[in-house]
């Protein structure tokens, strides 16, 4: 299990936790045997985006 920790501008949160999922698949793609699942959460701090 590994994280990521991204400060994003507000006005691109959306756009971001709506592609950030597929972006991290696609970097898998024909390396791994197995999916890359990724989930997106946002917050203030850690604890909120979880």
């Amino acid at each position: 299990h590994d994280e990521l920790v991204l400060q994003v501008p507000e006005d691109e949160l959306a756009h971001i936790k709506a592609q950030l999922p597929q972006w991290m698949s696609d970097v898998g793609e024909g390396v791994l045997a197995v999916p890359l699942l990724a989930e997106v959460g946002a917050g203030k701090n850690w604890d909120d985006a979880h």
